[in-house]
């Protein structure tokens, strides 16, 4: 076990500004509330497991971490960037747009995360593509339940798991996705990623556009799952998502009071914040309510039965 303390440059609620990085209120992997949070995850040196607890109010909040499992120490070197530390906000103007203005400043412990842990970001990403919010957490569920393995010190006797390394993903057929509810499509994309982990890895270490480059070099990885990926894993601000069902309608609504909206609206609604323009969706999402919904919801499928 180990631990350390961070200074914090400003407010910080761990929910929401690592709500990116969990995949349904029972994510397996991360639990969250505004001033505590755990996760789960593989870094280069093994499995390990951190605690964060915000400490301290008004002018010197600090964050104290404590990290278990061989990969520890790499997991406490990341917390900054974890929780925000390293967000850049120059630039962004809030004041450009009354409703945003507002969201930034009900929602300041809101940054935007740097987990570093690419495919650990894309894998949950990928199983989310075309299919419902329900869908894609109860195989990302499943997946991390049969593949994983339990967290390492005392979150692990609770019920953390540790996501399956890329080497297990890449290892694994598509047909044993079935039972998951995954098809074929998805889960060879999620393979194909896992066997050149290394490659998408480098990522993190290259520009915004660089970095959507290498990611959608994998056959099935496209805009919108590169984008997700890059505002929770590579910490860009401006990774604005397209072709999302739901967001140019969420967006549209908020910044225009416009019950439907589609991409080239929504970006001429976000203009205003070049380089922020995933930050403004974030606040959104977190604070601003859905659009109105009109006609039937889509129907889950079962495909572990078929």
């Amino acid at each position: 076990m180990l631990r350390a303390r961070f200074p914090l440059g400003g407010p910080l609620d761990l929910r929401l500004t690592l709500g990116p990085l969990r995949h349904g209120p029972r994510d397996p992997c991360v639990v969250l509330a505004r001033r505590q949070a755990w996760r789960a995850t593989v870094t280069a040196e093994g499995a390990a497991t951190v605690h964060l607890r915000v400490e301290g109010d008004g002018g010197a909040p600090s964050l104290a971490a404590t990290a278990w499992g061989p990969g520890a120490a790499a997991a406490l070197a990341a917390v900054p960037a974890l929780v925000g530390e390293t967000d850049d906000r120059r630039g962004f103007r809030p004041e450009a747009h009354p409703v945003v203005a507002d969201l930034a400043r009900r929602l300041a412990g809101l940054r935007v995360p740097r987990s570093g842990a690419v495919v650990e970001a894309l894998v949950p990403v990928v199983l989310a593509q075309k299919v419902t919010a329900g869908e894609a957490v109860r195989a990302y569920g499943a997946l991390v339940g049969r593949l994983g393995e339990p967290a390492p010190g005392p979150a692990g006797a609770q019920g953390l798991r540790v996501p399956p390394s890329p080497a297990r993903l890449a290892e694994t057929p598509s047909w044993a996705f079935h039972p998951w509810g995954v098809e074929r499509r998805r889960a060879e994309t999620i393979v194909r990623a896992c066997r050149v982990a290394h490659r998408l890895e480098e990522a993190a270490t290259r520009s915004p556009a660089e970095a959507a480059a290498r990611l959608t070099t994998v056959a099935g990885v496209g805009p919108w799952t590169a984008a997700k990926v890059a505002f929770a894993a590579l910490g860009d601000a401006d990774a604005v998502c397209t072709g999302d069902f739901h967001l140019p309608h969420d967006v549209c609504w908020a910044l225009a009071g416009e019950p439907r909206g589609d991409d080239a609206r929504m970006l001429a609604l976000l203009a205003p914040f070049a380089g922020h323009r995933a930050r403004v969706q974030r606040l959104v999402v977190a604070g601003a309510g859905h659009a109105p919904r009109y006609g039937p919801r889509l129907a889950p499928r079962s495909l572990a039965g078929i």
